[in-house]
This record gives structure tokens, C-alpha cells and sequence, in this order.
């Protein structure tokens, strides 16, 4: 290890200790980096902005943190849990699977983890509660289905991926529909379980002409998803250019069919959009820099020849990948892990043969499973925010929906299909 190297390791290990934001201490610890090895940081500075911000693919990113902000400000989240509540009926523990459903339908507007628990989460929570449901048990379920959200398309975490990696955001998108369907019936399996056990309430079955009205109001918004895969499916737009028409598509429907968007309410909107981007994109020019630093000292093909001399099973790297990525979940913030850690590891799954599109899908979940666990799980504090519960009565109850999550983790690890299928299906690999 070079000296450069030693004194990053140090600076970043103590900015960590010190809980300064992790974007500031890479930019630090590269900066000293720099310093010590000597390097001229205009020819980094170029190449940061060469490699990242003339990405067409990361232009997508914004544009689907403002598609989700306005779908989080009106009535959408109100109409989706509706319609999904009139699709469950009156099963035992109803709402438990309508959280769950709910999850499902919004994460093809937003693909974010973070707005569906925000979003949908208090409606969720204050409807289970009225209805004689735990406290824990409504904001575990409600933290565990939100991992939906980046699964399932469209997805950040897949897109900022898919620019990491060079795959395709299509092929992203479409290998993430199984799992995510196999999340929501691992979900379901379980509420189902402690439903029976505690006996949850059934909800009434919903009148057949009020769930066509519901479904009817719901379907401006439910569209979204589908305006969205149909034009990247079908070669009429990009990525990123369906992205701008979900944003725009998101602000007629807003203002139009459910009146629920005013002017100051949007620009409020566009505030916290540019907000949420410029944290984002701090974090990407950070991590440039680190990738930046450890293709220089040539890192990842060292460890790439390590683990190659170690194992030639793709199966036990990917069992060590999970088993790294899902420990670093529970201190480190999802995007810092995707951004430093996950390049690393994109060339050693290459070598190995892992299909990097299947490789994408095992390390989000692995991601997104982390938002959920303690001791720092995001999802966890938002839930126990927006609803006054303990952190650590949700903490005790989150247990037996993660290792739901785990199962699906392993099934999607170990059977490739499970997410290659639609992808070769519609040849888009």
C-alpha cells in the first residue's frame, strides 16, 4: 500500500469517527491522497466531470427524484393505497397486504425506498393503527415493503448501477420486476402468518362500484409505470428521456386529475428536487474521486487476482458479496456503499462470468435489505419518526420481515433466472 493510500485510509476512517458528512470526508481523504502522491488535481478534476456529469444515463436521476417528490406532494398516495385496499378484500390482516400491494403499485411511479416509507408510510401506519394492528408490526412491514420501491422499475439505485457498470437501464429495469413481485409474496407470506397468529382484523370487502371507482381515479397514476417501460420497451425513448416525460406526465396529472398541485406547492417541489440532487451529485463527484484513486493503485485487479486465486466459484463470491454488503448496510449509507464499494466489485464478478445485469439485481437488494436493518437502517427511523413508535419495539419486530427479504435474496443469488428471464425474454441481452 502506498503512502498516498495509508493517509487516505486514515483522514476517511476519521472523518467517519468524527460523523461528518461521508461525501465531505471522501473528497477530504482524496484530496490528501492527491496532495501526498502529487498528482495535478485539474487532470482529476477533469476527468470527474469527463466520466460522470457528461453521463447522459445520471441526467435520469433527477429527473425521477422530481417525478417521485410530486407524486409524494397530492392525492396519488391516497388513490394507490384506495385501489390496493379494494384489491385485497377481506382477508385476514387486509391491510398488512395492502400495505405490501400499495408498495408495489407506487414504486413504479418513484422508485425510491425513501418516498414510498415517507410517502405512503404514514397513511399506511395510521390506517393499521385505527384498525387494532401493533404499532411495530405496521412500521416493520411498512419499512420492509418500501425496499419494493428500488427493485422494481423504474429505480435509481439500478440507474446510478447501470452507470457504474455500462449495462443496460432497460435490461435493469426488466430483471427487476420477478424479484420484486417474489418481495411482495415473501411480505405476504408473512403478514399472512402473524395475522393468523395475532388475529389481525379482516377488513370489509370493498362494494364492487366503489372499487371501480377507485380503481378509475387510480388509474392516471398507475398508468405512470406503464407510459414509462412501454417507451424505453418499444426504442421511442431512453432512459432518461422517459424519465423527463414521467416528470412531466406526473405535473398534468397533479394539476389536472386530481387538483392536488398548486404553483408554490411545485415550486417547493423543484426546491427540494435540487436539494436532493445537489446531495446526490456531491456524492457521485466524492466517489469519482475514490474510484478515480483505486483504479490508479490498481486495487480491484488486485483483489480481482486475490479472489480468482482464493475461489473460481461464481457462487461463493457472490455468497461473499452478499454477506460484505449486507454487513456495511448496517453502518453505511446505501449510495456510499453502490458508489465506492460496488466498482471494486463489478470487475471481480466479471472475470468470474456473473452476468452483470444479474450481479446488479443481488447487490441493490443487498442494498436495499440494509435500509431495513439495525442498528442504522434508514427506513427504520423514518417509520418510527412519522409514527411516534419506539425504535427499538420496531427494531424487535423487523426480524422475521428481513429474513423474508433474505430468502428472496438467496433465491435470486442462486437461480440467475429469476432475474434474467424477462430480460432475454424481450432480448434485451
Amino acid at each position: 500500500m502506498s503512502l498516498g493510500m495509508i493517509v487516505l485510509f486514515i483522514v476517511f476512517v476519521l472523518i467517519f469517527l468524527l460523523r461528518m458528512p461521508i461525501s465531505l470526508g471522501m473528497i477530504a481523504a482524496g484530496a490528501f491522497y492527491f496532495v501526498v502522491d502529487g498528482t495535478d488535481l485539474g487532470s482529476v478534476a477533469n476527468h470527474v466531470m469527463n466520466t460522470y456529469y457528461s453521463n447522459y444515463v445520471i441526467i435520469a436521476v433527477p429527473l425521477f427524484i422530481f417525478t417521485a417528490n410530486v407524486m409524494n406532494s397530492g392525492k396519488v398516495t391516497e388513490m394507490v393505497f384506495k385501489f390496493a385496499n379494494g384489491l385485497v378484500g377481506g382477508v385476514r390482516g387486509a391491510l398488512g397486504h395492502v400495505n405490501i400491494l400499495a408498495s408495489l403499485i407506487f414504486s413504479g411511479m418513484t422508485g425510491s425506498a425513501i418516498a414510498d416509507a415517507s410517502g405512503l408510510g404514514k397513511m399506511e401506519i395510521d390506517a393499521m393503527r385505527k384498525s387494532g394492528y401493533d404499532d411495530a408490526f405496521s412500521c416493520a412491514i411498512t419499512a420492509a415493503s418500501a425496499t419494493i420501491g428500488p427493485i422494481f422499475p423504474p429505480s435509481i439505485p439500478l440507474v446510478m448501477y447501470a452507470m457504474l457498470s455500462g449495462t443496460s437501464v432497460g435490461a435493469l429495469f426488466l430483471g427487476g420486476m420477478l424479484p420484486a413481485v417474489l418481495i411482495s409474496i415473501g411480505l405476504m407470506v408473512y403478514v399472512s402468518i402473524m395475522a393468523k397468529i395475532r388475529d389481525y382484523p379482516r377488513e370489509e370487502k370493498m362494494p364492487f362500484n366503489q372499487f371501480i371507482k377507485f380503481t378509475i381515479n387510480a388509474l392516471p397514476a398507475i398508468f405512470t409505470p406503464t407510459i414509462l417501460l412501454a417507451g424505453i420497451y418499444t426504442g421511442i425513448m431512453t432512459p432518461t428521456e422517459a424519465g423527463a416525460v414521467a416528470a412531466i406526465y406526473a405535473i398534468i396529472i397533479s394539476f389536472l386529475a386530481y387538483k392536488a398541485m398548486s404553483f408554490k406547492a411545485l415550486f417547493q417541489i423543484i426546491k427540494d428536487t435540487v436539494r436532493e440532487t445537489g446531495s446526490v451529485s456531491l456524492m457521485i463527484g466524492a466517489a469519482a474521486i475514490i474510484s478515480y484513486i483505486v483504479a490508479r493503485e490498481q486495487i480491484a485487479n488486485n483483489l480481482a487476482a486475490y479472489v480468482l486465486n482464493v475461489t473460481n466459484s461464481k457462487y461463493v463470491f457472490l455468497i461473499i458479496v452478499n454477506i460484505i454488503i449486507l454487513t456495511l448496510g448496517m453502518f453505511i449509507d446505501t449510495s456510499t456503499i453502490q458508489l465506492v464499494f460496488v466498482p471494486i466489485l463489478i470487475p471481480m464478478a466479471k472475470a468470474l462470468g456473473i452476468d452483470l445485469i444479474h450481479f446488479g439485481l443481488v447487490v441493490t437488494l443487498n442494498m436495499m435489505i440494509g435500509l431495513s436493518t439495525p442498528p442504522f437502517g434508514m427506513l427504520l427511523f423514518i417509520t418510527s419518526g412519522i409514527s411516534d413508535t419506539p425504535l427499538k419495539d420496531i427494531m424487535k419486530e423487523i426480524k422475521w420481515p428481513i429474513i423474508a427479504l433474505l430468502v428472496v435474496l438467496l433465491i435470486i443469488t442462486f437461480v440467475p433466472e429469476t432475474v434474467l428471464y424477462l430480460p432475454r425474454l424481450f432480448k434485451m441481452i
